[in-house]
């Protein structure tokens, strides 16, 4: 059918056929254009979509440290290893953390929250301190309430929460309810060294122990504090000598463990203790640190220091003899507590195995007052040891030195120190002659020779970096140690030959004396046994009441630890047969210990070489005298009472005369 241009129809065909057609083309073009920019923004939305997968699940970032919440803690690190052991801290807590010379954690800083409110700001206090109560379990809800409602603008309402209690009294939306960040100090070990940490107030200041000693180093630098001790060992003692102190029914007892070379001190004991997390409760009883604030009067180990003395001076010598006969002083008489197996007449090795009082207190005047008090001093018995701790004390001395003071002190009674003092004259004797400085710090720990870290004086420091230096120590017998030896730093006091003979004396106390006891198989213990009467509250002596002790050294024939054990007030048992004595309850306890704490410190029994090396430390009770020399002894004692008495009578009778003769010319020039 043909259409005529003159057809009404046919205009309006070819009308809707322009006009639509662009209408439509506009509309296709607009639809391309949203298409376009919905595929842009649908790629756009796949790139944030694989970013955050990415980013929160194929490979997570750690938040930065602006966007966590001040209590929240870092995010631990995967440590299988444990490379990161002793090495723990908190981005929000600024005192250090404590840790033993492996790494174990033995003070640690945690984060919590005070919680503090704005009275002012308050609604309604009684419903405040009712929810509130429903978190914190030990709030006293009517007394919250009473403070609540008081016209102040602050108001404390607990300390030391909890994050998660944090996190639940914010979830209430309390208007006027603030809270600001904090520390609580945590002893992850309990009654562990706890008189050697001390404690912080609430202040977070170090009131007592390592905490005091070390309070700026610690608040200064964030790096853990290495201290000397070794926890294994610690535990060990502890459990040894709370053994003995419950067999022997003791008041208090005490146990050392020092590297006689370096110093450090592996482990240090006394008991009662206490829980460190409950310093508040404990009693001054448990408070008290045996160790270095106790002072004992040091009994028979003192006569290792009177017989080192009298061989330093070159006063006697090992083939003399002196009287084991009672000797009388005023009222007082000097005896032994069982003399029916002795001769009149003791060798020096006999004095020592033997443990004889009189003829400790010949030696003692061989050697003269004068001497012996400055050979006292000079090994420090004079003054406080230099311990790492505020507690230590000071030593209990005569303020004059006269005949009686001289014989006592020679067989260790007049004079009272602190166990610590003895360990440390103890090593002096076996190390070569060196006096070493005890320590608590690990001398390892490079932090740690820092002579400017705070509470480290320049003298520690010095001997810290001193120490650090390995060299061969010679000696006359094979050791069985694993480690290398190592020269001590410190002022020599014996000489090399000394210390030696004094080496295998108190091994001859272990073999063939008062300390057979202490002996543990393959280790070559040598030490000497020690019991005092104790003093009483009013003065003089208890009977029947001791302190009995036993300071040890092991190996004896390459030393390296010694090791100290002291009872107060032990009692008698069936298996004592009613003694009380060092030997039979302070010496077996050391020899637990040296049995048990040998191999931690890697020093592990030679049962192999046993005959060859007690040949070769072998001493006889009876030693030769030399051709030419004649030996003190009957006939030669200069260190007879009767005699130094009559020469200080004579002395002080010739003070007179010249103080007479003084004074008779002094009135004839007046007169004049």
């Amino acid at each position: 059918m043909s259409v005529s241009p003159n057809d009404p129809d046919s205009t309006r065909t070819v009308g809707v056929t322009g006009d639509d057609l662009r209408a439509r083309a506009h509309r296709d073009q607009m639809h391309v254009r949203l298409l376009g920019v919905a595929g842009g923004f649908c790629l756009i939305f796949a790139v944030v979509a694989i970013k955050l997968s990415i980013a929160t699940v194929i490979h997570p970032m750690a938040p930065e440290k602006r966007q966590i919440a001040p209590q929240v803690p870092e995010i631990p690190k995967i440590d299988p290893k444990g490379s990161l052991a002793g090495d723990f801290s908190l981005p929000q807590v600024h005192r250090a953390s404590i840790v033993d010379r492996n790494g174990q954690t033995l003070a640690l800083s945690l984060p919590v929250a005070q919680v503090y409110a704005n009275p002012q700001e308050l609604i309604d206090p009684k419903d405040v301190a009712h929810k509130l109560k429903s978190i914190l379990k030990d709030l006293d809800e009517q007394e919250t309430a009473d403070r609540l409602s008081r016209p102040k603008q602050f108001v404390y309402i607990a300390r030391n929460i909890s994050p998660q209690q944090e996190l639940a009294i914010n979830n209430l939306g309390i208007p006027g309810i603030y809270f600001e960040p904090g520390e609580r100090r945590h002893y992850p070990l309990g009654r562990m060294a706890a008189q050697i940490m001390g404690t912080v107030d609430i202040d977070d200041h170090g009131v007592a122990g390592i905490e005091k000693y070390f309070d700026k180093r610690l608040l200064s630098d964030r790096r853990p504090l290495h201290l000397s001790l070794d926890i294994r060992v610690q535990s060990a003692v502890r459990e040894e000598v709370a053994n003995a102190m419950q067999t022997f029914q003791a008041i208090g007892a005490c146990g050392i463990v020092m590297d006689v070379r370096t110093g450090e001190i592996i482990a240090m004991v006394s008991l009662p203790d206490f829980d460190a997390n409950n310093f508040a409760h404990a009693t001054n009883d448990e408070r008290f640190n045996r160790a270095v604030t106790g002072l004992y009067e040091p009994g028979s180990t003192f006569k290792l220091q009177t017989t080192a003395m009298g061989l330093e001076t070159g006063t006697i010598h090992i083939w003399d003899r002196f009287s084991s006969v009672p000797l009388h002083i005023g009222r007082f008489t000097i005896r032994d507590m069982k003399s029916d197996h002795f001769s009149p007449w003791l060798t020096l090795p006999e004095v020592m195995a033997y443990s004889s009082n009189p003829a400790a207190a010949h030696i003692a005047l061989d050697v003269g007052g004068k001497k012996q008090s400055e050979w006292l001093r000079s090994m420090g018995f004079f003054s406080p040891v230099p311990v790492e701790l505020p507690e230590a004390a000071r030593p209990l001395v005569p303020h004059q030195w006269g005949i009686a003071t001289v014989m006592t002190v020679g067989f260790g009674h007049g004079v009272a120190e602190p166990p610590l003092a003895i360990v440390r004259g103890t090593a002096a004797t076996v190390n070569g002659g060196i006096l070493v400085t005890p320590t608590l710090l690990d001398k390892e720990d490079p932090a740690n020779a820092t002579a400017s870290a705070p509470g480290i004086s320049p003298q520690f420091a010095s001997g810290i970096q001193n120490a650090a230096l390995e060299q061969s120590v010679e000696d006359d017998t094979p050791s069985s140690a694993a480690d290398a030896p190592v020269t001590p730093a410190g002022p020599r006091i014996l000489s090399e030959k000394v210390s030696s003979l004094l080496r295998r004396l108190l091994r001859l106390d272990v073999t063939h004396g008062t300390g057979r006891t202490a002996e543990s198989p393959g280790y070559f213990v040598g030490g000497k046994t020690g019991t005092a009467e104790k003093i009483g509250p009013h003065g003089g002596y208890l009977k029947h009441v001791n302190i009995s002790a036993f300071t040890g050294i092991f190996p004896m024939n390459s030393p390296h630890y010694a090791v100290y054990v002291m009872l107060d007030s032990p009692k008698p048992t069936p298996q004592t047969h009613g003694w009380t004595t060092a030997g039979w309850n302070a010496a077996p306890t050391v020899s637990k210990i040296v049995s048990r704490i040998g191999p931690m410190l890697q020093i592990f029994p030679d049962t192999e070489h046993a005959e060859q090396i007690d040949a070769q430390m072998a001493l006889p009770l009876h030693p030769a005298v030399p051709r030419g020399v004649r030996p003190l002894g009957p006939g030669n004692d200069p260190g007879d009472p009767r005699k130094a008495e009559a020469e200080h009578k004579a002395e002080k009778e010739a003070l007179k005369r010249a103080m007479a003769e003084r004074k008779k010319a002094t009135a004839e020039v007046m007169d004049e």
